[in-house]
């Protein structure tokens, strides 16, 4: 029996995901460039990088998240879910921005949201539906010009705004160097564990361009051998 055969039939509503076509060469690349990320590469190499879920629906999430753990977001994402008219077991179907706009703040924090999450969360959807984020244009933008757009959202700064990049675009060469996990990586791998500033993680990085979102992830895998799901 495949392992296919063994996988529940995918909901035709939800997101499959996506990895990136760049990837086996990205690896290529970074295990010729630098002896660090032969290892890593090496030891990590099977898994990849992915992308399953729809822009809205990703950013948020993101917001839910922020601040609090990860069981304390899930749960506050489940009862959001509810809210919303959707079956939190079919968490991966994208949410309706109209949905979230005709629900009432007060409606919204009896999910256990702040009041400033809920200002949040219908400020991103507000810019969805005005057409302030131009979705079908970003294939087509630089990271930058994508940057500048989420973080005019109320609630997303650079770094939700990089993540967003990387985890949902999947574009190549984005070097989160506000990100706590990618400056310890660099520190324990290539520093013995003594502190890193942004330039020296900036040099130790060039190596990796066009690709450094890849050895972003693969400093991410050296802390938690789990890929996170966004």
């Amino acid at each position: 029996m495949s392992e296919s055969s063994l996988r529940p039939p995918a909901d035709a509503g939800e997101v499959q995901p996506v990895t990136p076509p760049y990837w086996d060469e990205a690896c290529k690349h970074l295990a010729k460039r630098d002896r660090v990320m032969r290892k890593l590469i090496a030891d990590h190499g099977q898994a990849r990088l992915y992308s399953r879920g729809d822009a809205f629906t990703t950013l948020a999430r993101s917001i839910v998240g922020q601040q609090i753990s990860v069981k304390a977001a899930q749960s506050v994402w489940e009862k959001l879910l509810v809210l919303l008219g959707q079956d939190p077991s079919q968490e991966r179907r994208p949410l309706s921005v109209e949905s979230m706009l005709a629900l009432a703040p007060a409606t919204l924090k009896s999910a256990g949201l702040s009041a400033r999450k809920v200002d949040y969360l219908q400020d991103l959807a507000r810019h969805f539906a005005d057409g302030k984020v131009h979705v079908d244009q970003w294939t087509d933008m630089g990271d930058e010009a994508i940057i500048e757009e989420l973080v005019d959202i109320r609630g997303i700064g650079r770094w939700t705004a990089e993540m967003f990049l990387i985890f949902h675009l999947m574009r190549a060469n984005v070097l989160p160097l506000d990100d706590l996990g990618l400056i310890k990586g660099i520190s324990v791998n290539y520093f013995s564990g003594e502190p890193v500033s942004r330039a020296e993680a900036r040099d130790i990085a060039e190596a990796w361009a066009p690709y450094r979102t890849v050895g972003t992830w693969y400093l991410w895998r050296s802390l938690d051998p789990v890929p996170v799901e966004y």
